[in-house]
């Protein structure tokens, strides 16, 4: 008896890095080629169907079409925008939150600083979203600046030093843990004490910045 039979199969044909749509950052892919093969007693044969490319993050798993790998820069730099402004505002909402809770009367404020962040309009709605994802995570706010700081560039460092500066203002006092994070970011970012303290100047200038 014959065993006639198909089979897909599957080959990495090259690696690189790529902007994982999934992952919103640079990770390493696979350009995977996937084609059907006739098999003869489960050996394959004679290839029967075209060529199937796909990319494969390696870090999500995610599979792509291999369009994805002629982002512009321009979009992978917007995509790259957002997601800063979104870590920049979980960072705030952990940087209130390191006393264990959040007063009713900051959410208001914590509104503002958010437009600003993300420059438009933040509804109640998606605040209420946006803070309830931040909240979720398990991560001190000290262990998550360790992980995204340093990816952030100049302009996004100070803009999370000015946000979170004025979120730890909503309080009456600062507090030791806030004081030591804020000295930690300026350190981390390279930036003098005079700097520092143009940048906490300038915030106070907001046109929100009536927050405190």
């Amino acid at each position: 008896m014959i065993f006639i039979g198909t089979i897909n199969v599957s080959r990495t044909r090259e690696r690189g890095e790529f902007h994982c749509p999934s992952c919103q950052s640079h990770q390493n892919y696979r350009l995977r080629a996937k084609r059907p093969w006739l098999t003869l007693y489960l050996i394959p044969v004679v290839p029967i169907g075209s060529v199937e490319l796909t990319i494969r993050c390696d870090s999500c798993r995610g599979n792509w079409d291999p369009s994805v790998l002629h982002l512009s820069s321009m979009a992978v730099s917007k995509v790259e925008d957002e997601q800063a402004q979104h870590e920049i505002f979980r960072a705030m909402v952990l940087f209130v939150l390191v006393d264990g809770y959040m007063e009713v009367d900051e959410v208001g404020p914590l509104g503002k600083l958010a437009s600003r962040i993300f420059g438009r309009t933040i509804g109640r709605e998606e605040l209420g979203r946006l803070c309830s994802l931040a909240e979720q995570t398990e991560i001190p706010v000290n262990n998550y600046l360790e992980s995204v700081f340093q990816r952030w560039n100049s302009e996004q460092q100070a803009l999370a030093i000015q946000a979170l500066f004025m979120a730890g203002s909503l309080r009456r006092e600062m507090g030791e843990e806030r004081t030591r994070l804020l000295l930690w970011m300026r350190q981390r970012a390279g930036v003098s004490e005079a700097d520092f303290e143009a940048l906490i100047q300038d915030c106070l200038q907001w046109e929100d910045g009536s927050l405190i």
